[in-house]
């Protein structure tokens, strides 16, 4: 059979491909080489679609057309290579389903604050009254959605691995947040191998497409005087520049597109910090690009609650503030953190090293962080960085030890900062994973 398609990965990307690819006439089969979780296996089997687990058969696997990967395998491994060598087509679950639906897409990619800058701009356009799905890193799967439900739009976090398998996708609005190193172990430590994979959210874009990015960030500035796109370009930035797209004059944030102005003051945006104001930026352009009312523009902005593990103020014990920014996966990501810090900060962080340079949070670590408890499996690197320049170090092997160990070394005032930098698959499930046994943990105390 000609139309045989084969999804590598059965958790939600990879099953809500599976389903679509049923749902259009494929001949379907999903391999997953780990455990399928319960949900996932109740879904496929409802749909009768062939699975197997603990293993890729290659029989099953190499006699595909075309391959849907889940962007948590890596390049590097045994099937993949296999698939690569017989030269059979892999894609994302995104470009899989961007074929099958005409609703309008808006994508959002960048090394931080992609999930807020996505769930913002949901919000925004719910309140709005528009029918839009949340899709990509966030919410439900994109193909299990365009299976299923029936949007008009689809608001998208697209992480650099989602864009490596995406070829003819393309979106309406494609928003670049910020470029900083990040899963630079994925990409053989060449900074311009992920820059490329970032920037692959402009491919295919129409003039009558948006691109929005931020005209403060160096290498996005660098890289698009490179790229040629056709697209509508909307800068947003920090300082007082005139610009099509987002600037600040004095306290006030002034969005400017085809000649229509949004005003509002910076002191009124739900989200603090720099990194915030950016995303709320974002955010704003793509309202007015959308035509959304004004009114509902600035009240999105200024009632969004944030979004879970990312510095997200948990409670107050005995004095202490405990900050849950499980979803700091990276270096620049804590960088932000401890710059919106206002006491002293025991910070716990550790995990998978993707490959950190800690050098650029020297002179934040030195002026706010009095003590470091590391939560990894090897915590060698943050002791090469940072042993003498913070007071108190401490080894721990569980969020539980971890979170006492930090409430110990804290007093009145201070706050015990989760800010790992790191991946989480050392000791836990995921970054979620991580956030809710910190939060469980914090609550025991």
């Amino acid at each position: 059979m000609d139309r045989r398609i084969v999804v590598l990965g059965a958790g939600e990307s990879g099953t809500g491909a599976a389903v679509l690819a049923k749902k259009q006439g494929f001949d379907i089969f999903v391999s997953d080489s780990g455990k399928i979780k319960d949900t996932y296996k109740e879904i496929l089997n409802n749909y009768e679609i062939d699975w197997e687990e603990g293993r890729h058969t290659e029989r099953h696997i190499l006699n595909a057309t075309e391959i849907i990967k889940s962007p948590g395998i890596s390049e590097k491994s045994d099937i993949v290579l296999a698939i690569r060598k017989k030269g059979i087509r892999v894609i994302s679950e995104i470009e899989f389903a961007g074929r099958y639906t005409q609703a309008k897409k808006i994508c959002i990619t960048g090394s931080n604050g992609k999930t807020t800058t996505t769930t913002l701009i949901h919000h925004m356009l719910r309140k709005a009254g528009m029918n839009a799905g949340l899709a990509g890193n966030v919410g439900k799967s994109f193909a299990m959605q365009v299976a299923t439900e029936n949007y008009e739009y689809y608001v998208i976090e697209l992480s650099s691995f989602q864009l490596d398998g995406m070829f003819e996708f393309k979106a309406d609005i494609a928003i670049l947040l910020n470029i900083t190193p990040d899963h630079l172990d994925r990409y053989d430590y060449d900074l311009q191998n992920y820059v490329n994979s970032k920037f692959r959210i402009s491919q295919n874009l129409g003039e009558d497409d948006f691109f929005v990015y931020c005209s403060d960030d160096e290498i996005t500035i660098r890289e698009l005087e490179r790229i040629v796109t056709k697209a509508k370009q909307l800068g947003f930035t920090l300082k007082e520049t005139r610009q099509q797209g987002a600037y600040v004059e004095g306290d006030t944030m002034k969005i400017e597109v085809d000649d229509d102005m949004f005003e509002m003051s910076l002191a009124e945006l739900a989200l603090k910090g720099k990194h915030n104001t950016y995303n709320s930026m974002a955010a704003g352009i793509t309202g007015s690009v959308l035509k959304i009312r004004k009114p509902i523009i600035r009240e999105s902005l200024m009632d969004f609650t944030g979004v879970e593990h990312r510095l997200e103020k948990f409670i107050r014990v005995h004095g202490i503030d405990f900050i849950n920014d499980s979803k700091a996966t990276n270096v620049n990501s804590t960088w932000y953190a401890l710059e919106s810090m206002t006491s002293p900060v025991v910070w716990i962080a550790g995990g998978t090293d993707k490959g950190n340079d800690y050098a650029e949070l020297m002179d934040l670590v030195k002026q706010k962080v009095k003590a470091l408890v590391c939560l990894g499996v090897d915590n060698s690197k943050l002791h090469k960085a940072f042993d003498g320049i913070i007071p108190a170090i401490v080894d721990t092997s569980s969020m539980k030890e971890a979170v006492q160990a930090a409430y110990r070394l804290g007093k009145k005032d201070d706050t015990v900062l989760l800010s790992p930098c790191c991946a989480s698959f050392d000791l836990f499930e995921n970054y979620e994973d991580r956030g809710r046994q910190f939060k469980m943990y914090v609550r025991e105390l």
